[in-house]
């Protein structure tokens, strides 16, 4: 049975994935900007959840991936905090000025990991060559490697999703994500193979505009490196994404992929 992690950026979020009975959350904050480390007492209010596990984003700022020693430091901190919260695993990435996996700090986090599930985020989606780049997170030792396929979406990135995963042979699992739905959920892991996939579950709903305004005809949220949040739809009316992740929009991946 394929598996979904609920990309979890608010508390409202964090209770829905519960609530709609999710295996597995990534717990950050401020999703708009892709994502940073969330406060402690947000992971150990997820961690008493029971069934629940919990990874945690370490990333201590917005922006790009390439990080001073200081801002490394910092990171293997806050593994150490979701490791004293109670997390089951983290989830870390980095890349040098050259957009190669910065191995150094990477090795570093591993290190202050030790004993806890390692996901290697959308950092990866930047790198110049995604086949050598894959070999270096296996050779780190990481579990599970998200990934877009260097697309703006799961759905759009899948052949390459694919092929990493026939060349990883199952040395590392592939997360698809980014644009993942209840309408694409089942049909991106046919197509990449994957056994598990990466969602904000978050609900599109409808904003009311004054009638003289122009009709809307698609639209297409900015995309995170590792969120769910490229979704491209055609309306007779404006849509936009929901700030929290839905247990309706949770429980209906699940449904889809659940014979996968």
């Amino acid at each position: 049975m394929a598996v979904l992690e609920v990309c979890a950026a608010s508390r409202e979020s964090l209770h829905a994935a519960i609530e709609a009975g999710a295996p597995r959350v990534e717990l950050c904050t401020d999703l708009a900007s892709g994502g940073v480390t969330p406060p402690e007492e947000w992971i150990r209010e997820a961690v008493a959840a029971e069934g629940l596990r919990v990874h945690v984003l370490i990333r201590s700022r917005a922006g790009d991936f390439v990080y001073s020693e200081a801002e490394i430091a910092l990171m293997e901190e806050q593994i150490r905090m979701a490791q004293r919260a109670g997390a089951d695993g983290v989830v870390i990435g980095a890349l040098t000025a050259d957009e190669e996996i910065d191995l150094s700090a990477c090795k570093r986090w591993m290190q202050a990991a030790e004993g806890m599930s390692v996901t290697f985020h959308r950092a990866f989606d930047r790198c110049r060559n995604p086949f050598r780049a894959l070999e270096q997170i296996i050779e780190l030792g990481c579990d599970r490697l998200l990934t877009s396929g260097q697309a703006d979406s799961a759905e759009a990135g899948a052949t390459l999703i694919r092929q990493l995963r026939e060349q990883a042979a199952g040395r590392i699992i592939l997360l698809p994500g980014a644009g993942v739905n209840p309408e694409n959920a089942a049909t991106i892991l046919r197509l990449t193979g994957a056994s598990e996939i990466h969602s904000s579950s978050r609900p599109l709903t409808s904003i009311k505009t004054p009638s003289s305004s122009r009709p809307f005809t698609s639209i297409k949220t900015p995309s995170s490196f590792d969120s769910s949040n490229s979704l491209e739809r055609s309306s007779s009316s404006p849509l936009s994404v929901a700030l929290h992740s839905d247990p309706a929009t949770i429980r209906q991946i699940m449904n889809r992929i659940s014979n996968l």
